[in-house]
């Protein structure tokens, strides 16, 4: 039978209980009318597959699988093809471990540098974000495995994830925050896409029919099926209105009671039930159709593309003398913990059990080592002192460095962007010892260089993946050439981020609007550590014999850009050209330049390759209630970053007709920029923005635990308690830098009553006794706990 006559035999409470997961990884099954359960799992660097305790943060041990690079480092390769092949292979391991969908690719913009989840995000920009994305997705889904596109949208901060509120004007929400979804929509064309944690405009995400239905499905097209983040539905009856399809994680019959009654009651109709029920019935109904035969993988081969991957998605930032790559015959010295352990992924949810694991002293075993400092970074005087002495012994001290786990992860923000002191001050010691050093980065973001003049290189690794020891060296040695560029901004110091004044907040203010990254920083016209797009090689470059070519005398803004690209050098290596479009700086509210376009060419010593890329009128255009070209001159820029313009020519385009609002129009947008005044930032909003404060009373099932605890002594005491159960499961210590104990911490105390509710942290009559005492009726809150 198809699904709508199978829709015909269920009841309206079947089918509303089939809208909502069995258990934390599996929809329900419902025998009775031949539905099978569906398993889906993260992630969107490597399958976790939990077969026993299930938790969402990557705590309890998975099946073992291929573990990726993450996308901070993907992202740096720009290159679709090999996130196609990344997608591809996640996707035949899910097929073999009976998984129909993969919870993945993450394309949200990297909006502020302390995000704690920007190591599962590709860029700070929405176009390179996009079109990686909707790579991974096609090929993940070519034979029939499921994909999905999270987390939508504006999920860009960790802190009060559960119920923050984005605040943002409609042009922000368009170009920045959801292009990078819109294009994997139209062009991967997800069988899913999971709506996230918070609100956008004061509207939840699960409840936000604009978002889901009238953009996602209505503007773009989208077939698919939307599910929500693990704990992230709000109100089940607006989620069925607004088109939110799949309640996960399962197992509370989260207001299935009421939806029904809403029902009986012309509150809601069936046929809306219908809608989302279908889209759940063919998800599963096809998954079981793909998974029905036996399928298998290489590990091996698997392995081979990750260590491929690593190596694509490497950035050379430093190169001084051209000491890299290192000659076979010169002498050197490992540094550092990360070179015996390597940081090879995040914490959280995409967290891999890796089916190989390789570290760079496994691949140099008769290279001397030296620690340096401990796994949590902190070092000592004796530490200190024998990285020197081998510094001294050596013609190249190589230091690895970076963030480690308890720096960054999912679950909370980073409190700056410093590395761990005891890695600054082991990397400015052994340079002081010998000039020569080189420093293997491996972080998820951004991190501050202090030592950056004293080195001689340095590599970023980002968050390499399994194989990443084996590419290290590869790279090291010059069997692997570096090819990757940045996928975003490394600013001098945190203060240089446009939002570093107002991030990290319950609620989440976008003032900066559109100028996000590069953005910002060429408006404002600040000196950067390395801009976007920005990456060195072994081998040099020439660009030359740029054209611009109307492709469509039919259709508006249709161009092909073509050029020649050029080896240059002595090694094979790969270029990545970048095409920016630079609009006439009239007084408009836009940016300077921005990336519409790209490709990756490979190529050996002396061989030449012509680079093409379309432009449509998108590539022009801003949202001015729908797309709209100004009247203008637009540059076309080409080079090897956003600061490194190498070839140029220009159109003139006759453009829309468009009204432009005064309030694009202000000083204040011109140089030097700044973040607008309240008033100011109002006035793009269109309402004013009124902070709402905790009171004794006026708690409900959207707030926190930790937000409870300061009003009341009851709670407090419940903190304390859910403190020390947390701790049984960490030797009894209670660790806010063990980055595990951290997020179960901000999962539990700062997740919202209803998050808890909803994935069965706590029963029902607990947090509804504990809602009552927060509110000041400790009477009837012991009531409720007493009675049940």
């Amino acid at each position: 039978m198809n699904c709508k006559e199978i829709m015909k035999q269920m009841s309206l409470k079947d089918k509303i209980a089939l809208c909502s997961g069995a258990d934390f990884w599996h929809t329900k099954k419902l025998e009775q009318y031949g539905i099978p359960e569906m398993m889906m799992c993260d992630g969107p660097h490597g399958l976790r597959k939990q077969e026993s305790s299930a938790d969402m943060l990557g705590v309890n041990l998975s099946v073992p699988s291929t573990s990726f690079p993450t996308a901070a480092a993907t992202g740096c390769s720009w290159d679709p093809e090999l996130l196609g092949k990344i997608g591809a292979a996640i996707a035949k391991e899910a097929a073999a471990n009976k998984v129909g969908v993969v919870l993945g690719p993450g394309v949200n913009v990297k909006r502020n540098p302390l995000c704690g989840r920007n190591f599962e995000y590709f860029s700070e920009d929405p176009y390179l974000s996009g079109k990686l994305g909707a790579e991974f997705i096609k090929e993940a889904q070519k034979d029939g495995i499921g994909t999905s596109l999270k987390h939508f949208a504006c999920n860009n901060q960790e802190l009060k994830r559960f119920s923050s509120d984005s605040i943002l004007d409609e042009r922000t929400l368009r170009e920045i925050y959801l292009t990078a979804f819109e294009i994997a929509v139209k062009e991967g064309k997800p069988s899913t896409v999971m709506c996230a944690y918070n609100k956008i405009n004061g509207t939840y995400c699960s409840d936000n029919k604009e978002l889901l239905t009238d953009i996602l499905r209505k503007e773009w097209d989208f077939q698919g099926m939307v599910m929500t983040d693990w704990g992230a539905m709000h109100d089940r009856i607006e989620g069925f209105r607004a088109g939110c399809d799949l309640l996960m994680p399962g197992g509370s019959d989260y207001m299935e009671k009421e939806t029904l009654n809403a029902v009986k009651a012309g509150k809601i109709s069936e046929a809306q039930i219908d809608a989302c029920t279908e889209r759940v019935l063919e998800m599963i109904m096809n998954a079981d159709k793909v998974l029905s035969n036996n399928q298998s993988y290489s590990i091996d081969v698997h392995h081979t593309l990750a260590r491929i991957a690593a190596e694509q998605s490497a950035v050379l930032l430093k190169n001084e003398d051209n000491i890299l790559p290192i000659k076979t015959d010169k002498k050197i010295g490992l540094i550092g913990m990360m070179a015996k352990e390597i940081r090879y992924q995040g914490a959280g949810s995409s967290h891999i059990n890796p089916s190989k694991l390789v570290n760079v002293t496994d691949v140099l075993p008769n290279v001397p080592f030296e620690a340096g400092c401990n796994q949590d970074g902190e070092t000592t005087k004796e530490l200190i002192e024998k990285a020197i002495t081998l510094a001294k012994q050596v013609e190249i001290p190589i230091v690895f460095a970076g963030l480690t786990d308890s720096y960054e992860s999912e679950g909370f923000d980073r409190s700056d962007m410093n590395m761990p002191e005891g890695h600054n001050l082991l990397i400015t010691a052994v340079a002081n010892a010998n000039p020569n050093t080189v420093v293997i980065l491996m972080s998820g973001s951004v991190v501050e260089v202090p030592w950056i003049d004293k080195v001689k290189a340095v590599l970023y690794m980002a968050l390499p993946g399994q194989a990443g020891g084996l590419a290290i060296a590869n790279l090291l040695y010059g069997k692997a050439v570096p090819s990757g560029k940045l996928a975003e901004t490394w600013p001098n110091t945190y203060e240089n981020t446009i939002s570093a004044s107002y991030y990290n907040k319950k609620d989440a203010h976008y003032r900066e609007g559109i100028y996000v990254g590069y953005r910002y920083y060429d408006k404002a016209d600040i000196a950067v550590r390395f801009p976007f797009g920005y990456g060195l090689s072994y081998t040099s470059f020439q660009y030359t014999n740029l054209k611009v070519e109307l492709t469509s005398k039919s259709q508006d803004y249709q161009y092909k850009v073509t050029l020649d690209v050029t080896n240059t050098g002595d090694y094979e290596g790969a270029e990545i050209v970048q095409l920016y479009i630079a609009p006439s700086q009239n007084g408009i509210y836009r940016p300077v330049k921005e990336l519409k376009g790209f490709n990756k060419l490979f190529l050996k010593p002396g061989e030449t390759k012509q680079a093409m890329i379309y432009l449509d009128k998108r590539s022009f255009a801003i949202w001015q209630n729908g797309w709209q070209v100004p009247t203008g001159i637009y540059k076309i820029q080409v080079g090897s970053n956003s600061r490194n313009i190498l070839l140029e020519t220009e159109l003139i385009l006759a453009g829309d007709k468009i009204q432009i609002p005064n309030w694009q129009k202000g000083s204040w947008y011109e140089k030097p920029i700044g973040i607008p005044k309240q008033h100011e930032w109002e006035t793009m909003l269109g309402h004013p923005v009124i902070e709402k404060s905790l009171k004794i009373g006026e708690f409900t099932m959207e707030n926190t635990v930790m937000e409870m605890k300061d009003y009341s002594l009851i709670i407090k005491i419940m903190y304390k308690a859910v403190e020390r159960t947390v701790a049984k499961g960490f030797g009894g210590k209670v660790d806010y830098n063990n980055p595990s104990f951290r997020m179960i911490m901000a999962s539990s105390a700062d997740s919202s009553l209803s998050a808890m509710k909803i994935s069965g942290g706590m029963k029902n009559y607990v947090l509804e006794g504990m809602l009552e005492m927060a509110n000041g009726h400790y009477v009837r809150g012991m009531k409720y706990m007493l009675k049940k």
